[in-house]
């Protein structure tokens, strides 16, 4: 750094501190009554020690959602608001013991489970999923949900195994060894006990899950098409949570510009308005335009 930079450096070092020395001023002046700002920690993809996330490029994760260790997500798979997905856990007060005695302990090396989840899956806001290290059985139990899974927001999956197209309900709690078939369903609110296995085509619901019927043909294929929206509808958020602060602003005032714009009398006056690229959303969120049928009276 030459000499002309040093002093450039001094001078931001002062400029630096007078605004922090008059914001400390402010703060004081205001009292009880300041709003402080902090500096947010969150990260959403974390490491623990040698444990990394592997997320594929075209996934989406919230920025309030937390993906934590050994954990991997195929591509077109999306993670939501608050959704918290934890692959490892350590034992580090014991390990540390083990280490006092000489001796080597398997549980407390560090936790080997990691959670994996396919291509087209969406885990939706405020959602857990995590591991199981120890239960009453004795079983070390990794999570591994399928392709093209819907999970409703606020379920919790500890230890499962959640295969390709099935559907797992708004607040569901699947415990320890669950095994839930492709094309099965688990019902809102229910609660799975550990080592239950769900079939194939089924529904299970309740406190404690039983079966409660089929499905239906119907039911089967909006599993997939559930799954198919969310893939959607992660495109459009990511690309909202991408854009800068500037972009953000543009909108808002094009928004408010065109709030009030009257189609049918517009087309009455003989005006054509074009609508800005920024505010036209792509075919495949917009809902399916249907046609109106004109009701007819039998005598």
């Amino acid at each position: 750094m030459g000499t002309l930079g040093r002093v450039i450096y001094t001078v931001g070092n002062w400029i630096r501190g007078s605004g922090q020395a008059l914001d400390r001023v402010g703060s004081l002046l205001q009292g009880s009554h300041r709003l402080e700002e902090h500096l947010s920690r969150h990260r959403t993809l974390m490491s623990v020690f040698d444990k990394s996330p592997l997320v594929d490029k075209d996934v989406f994760v919230a920025p309030s959602a937390s993906v934590i260790g050994d954990v991997q997500i195929g591509k077109g798979s999306s993670i939501w608001y608050g959704c918290v997905l934890r692959g490892s856990r350590f034992s580090v007060f014991l390990m540390r013991r083990c280490e006092i005695a000489g001796t080597h302990c398997n549980f407390c090396a560090g936790d080997v489970n990691n959670i994996s989840v396919g291509s087209g899956t969406n885990i939706q806001d405020n959602s857990l999923v995590h591991v199981a290290k120890t239960n009453l059985a004795g079983k070390v139990l990794p999570t591994t949900i399928g392709d093209n899974v819907t999970v409703g927001h606020s379920a919790v999956i500890h230890g499962c195994t959640v295969e390709d197209e099935a559907f797992v309900g708004m607040g569901a709690t699947l415990l320890d060894g669950v095994v839930v078939e492709k094309h099965a369903m688990v019902a809102a609110g229910s609660l799975v006990r550990e080592n239950t296995r769900i079939p194939s085509g089924e529904v299970w619901g309740g406190n404690p899950a039983k079966f409660m019927r089929k499905l239906t043909d119907e039911e089967i294929a909006y599993i997939s098409k559930s799954a198919e929206n969310y893939i959607n509808l992660a495109h459009i958020h990511a690309a909202e949570n991408s854009k800068s602060f500037e972009e953000i602003e543009i909108e808002r005032a094009l928004r408010k510009k065109y709030a009030r714009k009257d189609e049918d009398y517009d087309s009455m006056l003989g005006i054509v308005r074009e609508t800005p690229a920024e505010l036209i959303l792509p075919d495949n969120v917009l809902p399916e335009k249907t046609t109106t049928r004109v009701p007819t009276t039998h005598y």
